[in-house]
């Protein structure tokens, strides 16, 4: 039995917006057998972008049944069935969060039509829901709208399954004959990372996400290039690690392919980091940048694998912020540089440039490669509710992660430094470590950045 589904909402987040109407059309493979369609109330003003689209207002869903006077009708109504829907992860997690804030674990297996669509009905432009049934001669009546989206979900569930009537198992066809079903089914809706294997057990492809399963499963349905079909028929085997926090899994994502070098992870594989951009001020007190060969901790901004991935960088950011090509050891003459001939460089080369204005641009550069404090912890979501996730930074470097009791958080740092594993640094993570901060809301609290 399937359960197509459509929901309309407040917005796009799963987390922090809710649902407004639901539809659910029960079908036994062959045709409809029950159906079930109402407004919700969302508890919150509906906003008028959103209002715009859907057509859905707030006086609509004033006196309609909140999400939890339906919680158990849709229970009941989806039980033994497969979940649906166009891009369903959408739909699904935003019912999974309902329930969530119900203390309910809401689990179905679900089926994607977007997905299902790219396989079975390749080379489309567009696999929206309106562009896929308007070539396909599908008619929406009220488009953004629960039943009306739902009810055009099914007539493309049904279109689908005259081509292939096994959908359930279609995303795994094809695939090496050792890549049981039951391995799909064991892996999670959570965050972290995972490996594919192939024949001889060697690891070919390590990636991270914050929803594994997912994840996993555009992989084997990916039939977009060359390389992604030869990938996914390699795989024999899949292993995953459970990380809790997007921080760690994409630090264990970074350690783990510099590790093993799998094969499909080309562009992640580089562990040499064996040229430095450093700074220093000469005798003329202007701060100058300078590749170096053999990595050393003092004045050391970031790292390369090769001399030339440096000085492309270092010809960017000296094109980028007009700093002298001749401070920066690009430029080797006596007079000006090159680039104070064509007006991108404001003359230090020469003097022309006094070292306070020339340094404050340069200064700007280098503040970017730091972090606001060298000594500090980073504390996040762990693998369950009774731990944390910690990164901790040591002298403005990356020293390693760990997970600890909730009770230990707020014992002081000492405490929290037993349960680090040590890590290598590198610009990679430090890259991460960087963006994570500047993407996600954080509060420091005595040396401790508590992720929000």
């Amino acid at each position: 039995m399937y359960a197509i589904i459509d929901i309309e909402t407040t917005g796009l987040n799963a987390v922090s917006d809710k649902i407004t109407e639901i539809a659910i059309f029960i079908h036994d493979g062959n045709k409809i057998v029950d159906e079930f369609v109402s407004l919700i109330n969302p508890e919150r003003k509906i906003p008028y972008r959103i209002t715009q689209m859907t057509g859905i207002n707030n006086k609509m869903v004033e006196f309609a049944p909140r999400f939890f006077e339906l919680a158990k009708k849709i229970i009941d109504f989806t039980e033994d069935t497969v979940i649906v829907g166009h891009n369903v992860a959408f739909d699904y997690n935003f019912l999974k969060n309902e329930y969530k804030s119900l203390g309910y674990e809401y689990k179905r297996k679900t089926l994607c039509t977007v997905k299902l669509s790219r396989k079975l009905i390749p080379l489309r432009k567009s696999y929206s829901l309106g562009k896929l049934c308007k070539g396909l001669n599908i008619e929406i009546q009220n488009r953004h709208r629960a039943a009306g989206d739902a009810m055009a979900t099914l007539k493309l569930f049904e279109l689908l399954r005259t081509i292939d009537k096994d959908l359930e198992n279609i995303s795994v066809k094809g695939l090496n004959s050792k890549l049981d079903k039951a391995i799909i089914d064991s892996i999670p809706e959570e965050t972290g990372v995972y490996y594919f294997v192939n024949n001889e057990n060697e690891i070919i492809y390590i990636g991270k996400s914050k929803n594994i399963r997912n994840r996993v499963l555009s992989h084997l349905s990916n039939n977009q290039t060359k390389k992604a079909l030869e990938l996914k028929n390699k795989i024999a085997n899949i292993f995953y690690e459970i990380t809790g926090s997007e921080l760690i899994a994409l630090l264990k994502e970074s350690e783990e392919i510099k590790r093993y070098k799998p094969f499909y992870n080309t562009q992640q594989r580089r562990t040499d980091f064996n040229h430095g951009l450093y700074y220093y001020t000469d005798e003329n007190n202007y701060i100058r940048l300078k590749i170096k060969k053999n990595i050393e901790d003092k004045n050391l901004l970031t790292s390369f694998t090769s001399q030339k991935e440096a000085r492309e960088y270092l010809f960017r950011i000296t094109e980028d912020n007009e700093l002298c090509q001749k401070l920066c050891g690009l430029y080797d003459n006596n007079g000006s540089c090159f680039h104070y001939q064509i007006k991108q460089c404001k003359g230090a080369c020469i003097g022309e440039e006094k070292p306070e204005k020339y340094n404050a641009r340069v200064n700007e550069i280098i503040s970017g490669f730091s972090f606001e404090k060298d000594n500090f912890f980073i504390v996040d979501k762990g693998r369950n509710e009774t731990e944390k996730s910690v990164v901790k930074i040591s002298n403005g470097k990356y020293s390693g992660f760990g997970y600890v009791k909730d009770e230990l958080i707020a014992n002081g740092k000492e405490k929290l430094d037993n349960h680090i594993q040590k890590y290598n640094n590198n610009r990679d993570v430090h890259q991460i470590i960087r963006s994570f901060l500047k993407c996600n809301k954080v509060k420091d609290i005595k040396g401790v950045t508590f992720v929000a």
